[in-house]
């Protein structure tokens, strides 16, 4: 019994480290977001970040990717100009939305409606 509980340990833990090899590569995630959008798996939040509207395919994988990346960047200019990166997630966020193409889905007062 007490193998087994190892074996099961074991198989668990390399599953667990084999999970952050199963991310989106920034690459992959851009190349992959306007269908996710378009098929409304992800939609824009006025955060200025991306959000899961509709779970499954790659949809986790390119937020988080896409998301990092944004983050990376709000803070670079937060810094440059000395400003709050949370003034830089609004700014990015209203601009992100306006873009955003009709039929694609927008977040509005925490609820994902199509715009």
């Amino acid at each position: 019994m007490m193998t087994l509980l190892k074996y099961a340990t074991a198989l668990l833990m390399a599953m667990a480290l084999a999970l952050p090899a199963m991310a989106l590569s920034l690459d992959e995630a851009k190349s992959r977001l306007d269908t996710a959008k378009s098929e409304g798996q992800v939609g824009e939040m006025p955060t200025g970040y991306l959000g899961v509207v509709s779970a499954g395919g790659d949809a986790a994988a390119i937020v988080e990717a896409i998301n990092q990346a944004r983050r990376d960047e709000y803070t670079r200019i937060a810094e440059k100009h000395d400003i709050p990166v949370t003034q830089v997630e609004a700014v990015a966020g209203k601009k992100a939305i306006e873009k955003t193409p009709p039929g694609q889905y927008i977040q509005v007062n925490d609820r994902w409606v199509r715009k």
